[in-house]
C-alpha cells in the first residue's frame, strides 16, 4: 500500500506499490495520449519553434477542455487567438511533466527534489482533471458522490472503479502538497 509522501532532508520521499506505480505509468499514459496532437505536414517550422499554433481549435472532448481551458470567459475570438499564441507550448509542458513523473515511477521509493516535487504536482493534477470531467464532477455534491466509495471490493461499474481511482490520486496529490508545503516551512 501507498505511504503517504513526507518531507526530509533528502527532499520529498513516498512510496509506492508496483500496482499503484503501473497504474499510474498507464494513466499519465493516457492523458499523454489526450494531449498530442498529430501535426501537419505543411506545419511552418518558424511557428513550431516559438511556439506558435494557427490551426489551435477549441477541444471538443471536455476532458481536454478541462486541460486547455478557454482564457477569456465571454469571448471567443479572444480565447481562440490566446488558444492560438500558448496551447502548443501548454500542451508541451503538460506533457512533459506526465513523462517525467513517468520515468520517477521506476524506483518503489519517491525521492523527489523541488523541482521534480512541482513536476509531479502538475502530473497528478492532470490526471484528477481528466477523472473529474470523466465522472461529472462539478460541485461538491459531486465530489461527495464520488467519495463515498471507498473500497476497491466495492468498484462494480466503471464509475465506482474511476470514483476509487480519482480518490487514490486525490490522496496522493494532497499528500504531495501538504509535504511541499512542510519543506517549504523547514526551510524558514
Amino acid at each position: 500500500m501507498a505511504k503517504a509522501f513526507t518531507a526530509g532532508r533528502r527532499g520529498i520521499t513516498g512510496f509506492l506499490e508496483p500496482a499503484e506505480r503501473d497504474l499510474l505509468r498507464k494513466l499519465f499514459a493516457d492523458i499523454i495520449t489526450l494531449l498530442e496532437r498529430e501535426r501537419p505536414a505543411h506545419e511552418d517550422p518558424l511557428a513550431a519553434l516559438i511556439g506558435l499554433d494557427p490551426d489551435a481549435t477549441v477541444p471538443t472532448d471536455p476532458a481536454l477542455r478541462r486541460l486547455l481551458p478557454d482564457a477569456v470567459k465571454d469571448d471567443a475570438e479572444a480565447s481562440l487567438e490566446f488558444r492560438r499564441l500558448t496551447e502548443r507550448s501548454l500542451r508541451e509542458a503538460k506533457i512533459g511533466a506526465l513523462r517525467a513523473a513517468t520515468m520517477d515511477l521506476d524506483a518503489e521509493k519517491l525521492v523527489l527534489d523541488a523541482a521534480a516535487a512541482t513536476v509531479w504536482s502538475m502530473a497528478l493534477n492532470d490526471v484528477r482533471l481528466v477523472l473529474a470531467e470523466r465522472l461529472e464532477i462539478r460541485d461538491e455534491a459531486d465530489a461527495e458522490r464520488v467519495h463515498l466509495v471507498q473500497d476497491w471490493a466495492d468498484a462494480e461499474d466503471v464509475e465506482s472503479y474511476l470514483s476509487l481511482v480519482y480518490n487514490f490520486v486525490s490522496w496522493l496529490q494532497e499528500g504531495l502538497v501538504q509535504a511541499m508545503l512542510a519543506g517549504l516551512n523547514r526551510r524558514k
